[in-house]
């Protein structure tokens, strides 16, 4: 009996089907393997630069995993508390692993041009983070962030010019923004500016004076606001380097 034009349609979709999620289970494996290869990668860096890594995760293991071990053995459910030990222990130790490539992944960037941007880009939540809002030759430079707190701007640079670029730009947005709070940080280690390493906790720590709403709005009256942008690096750049490009670029505006 010859099949049906529907009979051989299904047998077509299945067909793909079958192919579609055959192609995402390989998909799914490939990201995990580049994603342990990734990981591993980092620990033999970080391994070469922080010789405590490794006493510090050992530390963190036998500690977390420990307790948690005894725990079992005090309520008499051994058997099930020692694999949760296990598990515990081994997630206390990664978390020690990423907080300590962390901190030297931000000790290498700053000081840095760019190194700013590059944490900005790197914040968890909700923040509009647009680059370089205003900057002068010497790759001193102004970001913008928008978000519950309202208008933040993140300064990085010399002190002394990047103090003008933040009052300019600051009397820039009031004019448009009207009472919406607008704060300023220069990043760097001197008494009164915030290190590279503690803007994510900073940000954090600024009262919520906007909703969703809100933060959209303002977002759509900045998009007009014309930037007074220089060509800055992408992520931060070894120390000295020469951007002779930048100079001539502002020179001809």
């Amino acid at each position: 009996m010859r099949p049906t034009g529907r009979r051989i349609l299904g047998c077509m979709a299945a067909g793909q089907d079958k192919a579609a999620k055959k192609q995402a289970r390989s998909a799914k494996r490939a990201a995990r393997k580049q994603k342990f290869s990734q990981i591993i990668q980092a620990f033999t860096m970080q391994r070469k630069e922080d010789k405590a890594l490794i006493p510090w995760m050992l530390g963190a293991f036998l500690v977390v995993g420990g307790v948690v071990a005894g725990l079992g053995f005090l309520t008499g459910m051994p058997w099930l508390m020692l694999p949760l030990g296990i598990l515990t222990g081994v997630m206390a130790a990664m978390i020690v692993f990423g907080r300590r490539v962390q901190r030297t992944v931000y000790a290498k960037a700053d000081g840095q041009p760019g190194a700013a941007a590059w944490a900005l880009d790197n914040l968890r939540g909700k923040w509009r983070v647009t680059h370089t809002v205003a900057a002068t030759t010497q790759l001193d430079a102004v970001h913008r962030v928008l978000g519950g707190p309202g208008v933040i701007l993140v300064a990085e640079g010399s002190p002394h010019r990047v103090k003008n670029l933040l009052a300019q730009e600051k009397k820039r947005i009031s004019r448009l923004v009207g009472d919406v709070p607008i704060y300023d940080f220069v990043i760097g280690n001197d008494e009164g500016q915030v290190p590279l390493r503690k803007l994510q906790r900073r940000l954090m720590k600024l009262p919520r004076n906007l909703k969703g709403k809100q933060v959209d709005a303002l977002e759509a009256k900045l998009a007009a606001l014309g930037n007074n942008r220089a060509a800055m690096p992408k992520g931060p750049q070894p120390a000295g380097a020469k951007m002779r490009n930048v100079q001539r670029t502002m020179r001809r505006k």
